[in-house]
C-alpha cells in the first residue's frame, strides 16, 4: 500500500502554482457548464481545495482570483506550533503533518473524509459478536473510523463471512514499529473471527514512486514478507502476494484491476490523488491495482469465483483515499463495497505533528534495532512532555498528550490499568520523563527482541508457501 513521501505537485513557485490554481478553476467551471457528471465535478473540486491549500503553505497568503503572488512570496517557517493551528492537516497517501504538538485532530478527519467513528456501541457489539475482549486498539481509539462494519458484523451474524484485505508498501528491507500497528490487529481479527487474510505488497508502487530498481523493490517485498510472517499469521488461512508476480500469474485479478480503470476518469484520480501531468502514467493507474483485492473475484484460488463475499480492510487511514475511489467503483462493477476499519498514525519519535518514516532512521525504531539502539533513540530523539527542570516536573507536571514516550506505550502496553497509572502519575509529577522512557524501553526491547527470534526462524520454503497461489481453509 502506498506508503513513501509524495514527489510534489510538479510547481516550484508561488507563480506555478497560482496559474494551476487559476487554471483548475476554470476547469470546475467548465466542468459545470458543460453538466458533467457530479462524480467529475466533485473531483475537479477536490484538486482545486488541494490546490489552496498547498499554496497557502507556500505563500502565507489565500489564493484570490486576479491577484498573482509577488515574486519572492514565500510562508515564513515559525517551526511548529506547541498548540493547535487553524490549517487543515495534510493527509493524504505520501503526506501526512499537522501544526498541532498532540497530532492530528482525528474528529475534523472522520468530517472530513465522511467516515464514522468507532463508538462505545460498536466496540461492544465487536465483543459480543466475536466473543473476545475487544483489542486494545479498539479500547483506546487507535483503530477510530470504519466505513460499514456493522454491516459486515450484520452478515457475519447471519453465518455469512468476510474476508480481510491489508498491504505493506515495500521501500526498505527493514520495517519499522509502526509498521507492525495494522499486522497486530489484522491477526487479532483473523484469529477471532476465523477468516482468510490477503496481503498485498505492492512492490511496482514503490518502483514508481522512488528511485529503486524493479529488482531492489521485489527484493524487499519478499523481506518484509519474513517480518509479517512473523507476526504469526495463519499459513492455512493467509495469501501474502507481490504484485510484480500475482498480476502476471492471475488473469482474474488483472481483469479486475482493467474494470477499475474503465470507471475512474484521470480527472478523478487527479481530484483525489493530486497527480499532475507530470506524473508518469503508471502512478495515475496504480490506484486501480491497490482497489483489486478488495474483490473476492481477484482470488479464484481462494473464493472459487465468488464475488459477493465483502472484504473489510484495516489501514490507516492516510489509504482512505484509494477506498473512497473503490467504494464509489465496486457497484458499477457489480461488486460489494468493502468495508473499513482506520487507525491513527504511529507518530515519529520528534513528536507527533507526522508519522514515523522508514526514510529517517533518527524518526524511526526499526524492527532490526538492538536494545541498545532502541534505548539511544528513546533517549536522545523521542519528544518529551515534560517540563525542563525536574522541579518545575515536580510541581507542574509533564503533558502525556504531546509525549511520545506515553503515546508509545498507548499502542503497546497491554495492561489498561497499568496505561492509566502511568498517565496519572506523569501528570501530576510524581514520574519523570527519564522514568517514562525507561518504562517505554523495558516495553520495546522484549517486544522487539521477540519478533527477530520469530523473523529467523521464518525459512524462504515458508515464504514461498505463504505467496504461493492456493486454496485456504475457508467454509462459505
Amino acid at each position: 500500500m502506498a506508503e513513501c513521501q509524495g514527489d510534489g505537485e510538479g510547481a516550484k513557485s508561488p507563480m506555478e502554482l497560482y496559474e494551476k490554481l487559476t487554471a483548475q478553476g476554470e476547469q470546475v467551471r467548465a466542468l459545470k457548464t458543460a453538466k458533467a457528471t457530479k462524480a467529475d465535478v466533485d473531483a475537479a473540486v477536490q484538486l482545486l481545495i488541494k490546490l489552496k491549500t498547498d499554496y497557502k503553505q507556500m505563500t502565507g497568503q489565500d489564493y484570490k482570483a486576479g491577484c498573482p503572488p509577488s515574486e519572492n512570496s514565500v510562508a515564513p517557517d515559525n517551526g511548529p506550533a506547541a498548540g493547535g493551528a487553524d490549517d487543515e492537516d495534510t493527509v493524504d497517501p505520501w503526506n501526512v503533518s499537522t501544526n498541532n504538538a498532540k497530532g492530528v485532530d482525528y474528529e475534523k478527519l472522520i468530517l472530513r473524509f465522511g467516515s464514522s467513528k468507532v463508538d462505545k456501541e460498536l466496540v461492544d457489539r465487536i465483543e459480543k459478536v466475536s466473543g473476545q475482549k475487544p483489542h486494545r486498539f479498539l479500547r483506546r481509539g487507535i483503530f477510530f473510523s470504519h466505513r460499514d462494519m456493522h454491516q459486515v458484523l450484520d452478515a457475519y451474524e447471519k453465518q455469512k463471512s468476510f474476508y480481510l484485505y491489508t498491504g505493506r508498501g515495500p521501500s526498505s528491507e527493514a520495517m519499522h514499529v509502526g509498521h507492525l500497528i495494522p499486522f497486530i490487529f489484522t491477526k487479532w481479527l483473523q484469529d477471532v473471527f476465523d477468516i482468510p487474510l490477503v496481503v498485498q505488497l505492492t512492490d511496482d508502487e514503490k518502483y514508481l514512486w522512488k528511485d529503486l530498481s524493479l529488482e531492489d523493490c521485489h527484493r524487499f517485498a519478499v523481506e518484509n514478507a519474513k517480518d509479517i510472517i512473523a507476526c504469526g499469521f495463519d499459513v492455512n488461512k493467509t495469501f501474502i502476494f507481490s504484485d510484480l508476480d500475482y498480476m502476471g500469474a492471475s488473469p482474474e485479478f488483472y481483469r479486475n484491476v482493467v474494470k477499475v480503470q474503465k470507471h475512474v476518469t484521470f480527472n478523478q484520480v487527479k481530484g483525489i490523488f493530486g497527480f499532475t501531468d507530470s506524473d508518469c502514467i503508471g502512478k495515475i493507474s496504480f490506484p486501480a491495482i491497490q482497489a483489486a483485492p478488495s474483490f473476492s473475484s481477484s482470488f479464484p484460488q481462494i473464493f472459487k469465483g465468488r464475488k459477493d463475499i465483502q472484504c473489510l480492510i484495516p489501514c490507516a487511514i492516510d489509504q482512505d483515499p484509494y477506498f473512497r475511489m473503490t467504494r464509489d467503483v465496486a457497484p458499477r462493477i457489480g461488486y460489494p463495497k468493502p468495508a473499513l476499519l482506520h487507525s491513527t498514525f504511529f507518530p515519529a519519535l520528534q513528536g507527533a505533528q507526522t508519522k514515523m518514516s522508514a526514510s529517517d532512521a533518527n524518526t524511526s525504531i526499526f524492527l532490526t534495532d538492538t536494545p541498545k539502539q532502541i534505548k539511544n533513540k528513546v533517549n536522545k530523539h523521542a519528544f518529551s512532555g515534560g517540563k525542563d527542570t525536574v522541579e518545575e516536573h515536580r510541581k507542574y507536571g509533564g503533558n502525556p498528550d504531546v509525549d511520545v514516550a506515553f503515546m508509545y506505550l498507548t499502542f503497546f502496553l497491554e495492561d489498561d490499568e497499568q496505561l492509566e497509572k502511568i498517565r496519572q502519575d506523569y501528570a501530576s509529577g510524581a514520574l519523570l520523563t527519564g522514568e517514562l522512557k525507561k518504562l517505554l524501553i523495558e516495553t520495546l526491547q522484549p517486544m522487539i527482541e521477540q519478533h527477530q527470534q520469530r523473523r529467523k526462524q521464518v525459512t524462504e520454503e515458508e515464504v514461498k508457501q505463504f505467496m504461493t497461489p492456493r486454496p485456504l481453509h475457508f467454509n462459505f
